[in-house]
């Protein structure tokens, strides 16, 4: 007999055995690769914790820490720390409060990604590939994969950079993003040691990242003084009001959200176990705090050592992340360990973390939408390629110039802020269903605080597409074009919060009516 509309719907809660039970359907990891939590620092009574969280432990913290860390690297990229270091240099040490509340709004987006993936054991691009209808969901498809291209691009001239300065100067930049697109097989051969020695080389990469510019933080002593109070007391003038919408606009990554829900997976959870659940929750909460904090603190180094060399000189307006390294040398010389290698060093593990989590983003966008099967290293080697080609065309043409990597630079920063709301609507959709998320689905006040969030963010972005067209878009034709596309943009974002308002998941209706077609 088949089931009546009720029983179906009652299927599709979270924890439901029925629920992603398709041998053929794409997950995030395989059970083999899941690391088992359960039984940790546990009494043997494990039906206790049938409605409630264990005890906490640090044991359990030490084993569910990994996913946050590498989704904070995406905060420390090579396009962050190209903000942070033009926002030090025009702004001083006035946007740091910014940076802080920046990275919080962050944390609550990265944290509402992890609720979803703990919760139902799928990730983003999964659920939307269930819950929108086909040309809905290939639209948000095409619309990550081009955000995580453009982000990819930016890492990698960022590492090719770094190589760049490490060689003195030997190898082009062509040079070193054919090194860096060789990241994707290092990739591979770490996977295949499981994900615990992954996540290690991520932790000594963010490790390496820390020292080198704490290094440079010591070797410039910044005012510590104005660094606090530019973290206490809110200044924003009109001088500083692009670098401040530049500090908001590329914390935000749409990749990252995308990532997070799958990285969470990582870890063993019988989803039909609310404390089970909630333990997760807590420790990932936990550790992607720590983590943030840690990327933070990493983002006030670049800050304040740009703040303390260039604010107020007339370098200040000149700075990239092309020339920072040869500006350094020359405001601080050489020394036994030349803060322009430091610096190197720095961007070159900034670099190579971010184009590695950009692979494994790229395998979960494409294997969640499309629902490929694909082996791991033909899906990391397409992903690779979606970004290596255009970044090595970026390279050959642009290699003389510093100025046009800079005009690149702000498209790349105007693409990927295009994307924003088709990360963060979806998301905050579908963490607000009791449908989707059962009992673990957010509550009015900090439902209403995600959708401010977002829409702040959206706001700020929107400001920064504004201000670059009004300089960049000159003729008639080139002004229909835009309005037209922008006109599709804005319906289209109505269309995902009208989604979020009336939620009928497409899944759902279209298989209650072969369900009614069936009984008649």
């Amino acid at each position: 007999m088949p089931p009546t509309p009720q029983e179906y719907e009652q299927s599709l809660l979270p924890g439901s055995p029925q629920q992603g039970d398709d041998e053929f359907q794409e997950t995030a990891y395989d059970s083999s690769e899941k690391i088992v939590v359960v039984g940790v620092d546990e009494s043997e009574h494990e039906s206790d914790y049938l409605a409630r969280a264990p005890p906490f432990s640090w044991r359990k913290l030490w084993l569910f820490t990994g996913p946050g860390f590498l989704m904070s690297i995406a905060f420390l990229d090579p396009g962050n720390l190209e903000g942070d270091l033009q926002a030090g240099a025009i702004a001083g040490y006035s946007l740091l409060w910014l940076l802080m509340w920046a990275t919080a709004m962050g944390l609550l987006i990265q944290l509402l990604s992890a609720r979803l993936g703990v919760a139902t054991g799928r990730h983003l691009a999964e659920l939307c590939r269930e819950e929108y209808p086909p040309w809905a969901r290939n639209l948000l498809w095409v619309m990550a994969e081009v955000a995580l291209i453009g982000s990819d691009i930016q890492e990698v001239i960022g590492s090719a950079i770094a190589i760049r300065i490490l060689s003195n100067g030997l190898l082009p930049l062509w040079a070193g993003v054919t090194i860096t697109a060789l990241d994707c097989f290092v990739f591979l051969l770490l996977e295949n040691y499981g994900v615990r020695k992954l996540e290690a080389v991520f932790a000594v990469l963010i490790a390496i990242m820390a020292l080198a510019f704490a290094w440079m933080f010591g070797e410039t002593k910044p005012n510590g003084k104005e660094l606090l109070l530019g973290i206490l007391i809110p200044k924003l003038s009109s001088r500083t009001i692009q670098q401040a919408v530049g500090v908001v606009g590329c914390i935000i990554m749409p990749h990252n959200v995308f990532l997070h829900s799958a990285l969470v997976q990582s870890r063993r959870v019988d989803h039909r176990n609310k404390g089970r659940v909630q333990e997760a929750l807590n420790y990932y909460s936990i550790e992607s705090t720590v983590a943030l904090i840690v990327s933070f603190v990493i983002n006030i180094f670049v800050t304040t050592v740009f703040a303390k060399g260039f604010y107020g000189t007339e370098l200040a307006n000149n700075i990239g992340l092309v020339n920072a390294g040869q500006y350094l040398h020359e405001k601080y010389g050489g020394g036994l360990f030349p803060i322009l290698y430091i610096w190197g060093i720095g961007l070159l593990a900034a670099g190579q973390s971010s184009t590695l989590t950009g692979t494994y983003a790229g395998q979960f966008i494409m294997g969640g939408f499309l629902n490929l099967r694909l082996k791991k290293w033909m899906r990391a080697l397409i992903t690779r390629s979606c970004a290596i080609i255009p970044t090595m065309i970026v390279a050959l043409i642009f290699d003389t110039s510093e100025q046009s990597l800079d005009e690149m630079n702000e498209w790349l920063n105007v693409l990927q802020s295009v994307q924003i709301p088709f990360a963060l609507i979806p998301l905050l959709c579908l963490v607000s269903k009791e449908q989707i998320m059962g009992s673990f689905r957010i509550g009015p006040v900090l439902k209403i605080i995600s959708w401010l969030v977002t829409a702040l963010v959206i706001v700020i972005n929107g400001y920064l597409l504004l201000e670059f067209f009004s300089h960049e878009v000159n003729g008639a034709i080139i002004g229909t074009v835009v309005c037209l596309i922008t006109a599709a943009y804005v319906a289209f974002i109505v269309y995902l919060i009208s989604r979020a308002i009336t939620y009928s998941p497409w899944r759902s209706v279209t298989q209650l009516k072969s369900v009614t077609n069936s009984e008649s």
